[in-house]
């Protein structure tokens, strides 16, 4: 049973890093390529999106490293799911303080009632979200590791 956890985890962070990844470092940036604010449509409808379905993925990652963590206490790489359960605590930390404001903004915007500031504010998103993506990857590494 421990053994369906731990690749469980595993996998569903990992999707999560894959899917995060590919929105700072392929998404964005070809959505931030488009000429004037046509790569708006695809960010508010990404805001909607993923901040309709990251806060379980994350939640849940960071539970499933819980439920390892405690299911395999007195197991060799407890130490390093501890760690990875920490990173993924920081991750829902920073996306609730940090990223999830702005996106909040974001999901409202229209082309018609943009603010002044509004890549400013998706240069600041990308920014945190490039720190968190470094986070829950290093994190996915660690149960990797752990598993391994």
């Amino acid at each position: 049973m421990l053994n369906a956890l731990e690749v469980c985890t595993t996998v569903i962070v990992g999707v999560m890093v894959g899917v995060e990844f590919c929105v700072a470092f392929f998404v964005n940036p070809i959505l931030n390529g488009l000429p004037g604010d046509n790569g708006l449509r695809g960010r508010t409808h990404g805001a909607r999106l993923l901040g309709a379905v990251m806060p379980f993925w994350y939640v849940g990652s960071l539970a499933l490293a819980a439920i390892w963590t405690i299911a395999g206490w007195h197991h060799d790489g407890v130490g390093l799911v501890i760690v990875a359960a920490a990173l993924l605590v920081l991750s829902v930390v920073m996306s609730i303080l940090l990223l999830v404001p702005i996106n909040n903004r974001v999901k409202t915007w229209t082309a018609d009632g943009l603010p002044a500031d509004w890549k400013q504010q998706m240069n600041r998103w990308d920014r945190f979200h490039y720190v968190r993506v470094a986070v829950i990857t290093a994190a996915f590494a660690l149960l990797v590791t752990a598993l391994a």
